[in-house]
C-alpha cells in the first residue's frame, strides 16, 4: 500500500480529531448527523410539515411519521437509527395517486439543491436525518416553490 503526501496529511487530520472524543461529533460532520436524537428529528419534521403541505396544497397529505435511517450499506447494510420523516402521500381521491409519489420525488430531485426520497406504502418519505440546523431548513422551505406543478389528473 503506498499513499501520497496528501493522503497521508488527511489522514493524520481526522486522526488528530479523535484525540479529543468529547468534541468528535461537534467536529466530524458524519457522526454529527448520526448521533442526532430522534426527538430533534422530530422537532425539525412539525416545524416544516406545515410548509410542505402548504407548497403542494390540495395534491397531497402530508404529515410526520417515525421511520429508520439506514446508516450504510457496506460495512453496516442492515444497521438502522430511530429517525423522523416526512410523508407526503396522494390526496384522497386524486386520479393516478400511485404515480404521484414519484412524480413528486422526481420533481424534488430537479430541484437546486436536490432532495432525495424513498417511497413507501405509496407514499414518499423525506427522512430529515441529514437536514441540520435552521440555515437547512429555510433552504430546504424556500426551494419547496419551485417545485414542478404536480397535476392529479
Amino acid at each position: 500500500l503506498r499513499l501520497d503526501k496528501m493522503t497521508i496529511a488527511a489522514l493524520e487530520a481526522v486522526l488528530k480529531l479523535y484525540r479529543d472524543p468529547d468534541r468528535l461529533a461537534q467536529r466530524l460532520p458524519t457522526l454529527r448527523l448520526l448521533t442526532r436524537t430522534q426527538a430533534e428529528i422530530q422537532a425539525a419534521a412539525e416545524r416544516i410539515a406545515p410548509a410542505v403541505a402548504k407548497a403542494l396544497g390540495e395534491h397531497a397529505t402530508v404529515q410526520v411519521l417515525p421511520c429508520k435511517s439506514q446508516i450504510g450499506s457496506g460495512s453496516l447494510p442492515v444497521d438502522r437509527l430511530p429517525s423522523a420523516c416526512i410523508a407526503i402521500g396522494a390526496a384522497t381521491g386524486a386520479k393516478r395517486a400511485g404515480s404521484f409519489p414519484d412524480r413528486l420525488a422526481g420533481s424534488l430531485r430537479g430541484l437546486p439543491r436536490p432532495v432525495i426520497g424513498r417511497v413507501v406504502e405509496g407514499q414518499l418519505r423525506l427522512d430529515l436525518r441529514c437536514l441540520e440546523g435552521q440555515a437547512q431548513e429555510r433552504e430546504f422551505i424556500e426551494q419547496l416553490s419551485r417545485l414542478t406543478p404536480l397535476r392529479s389528473g
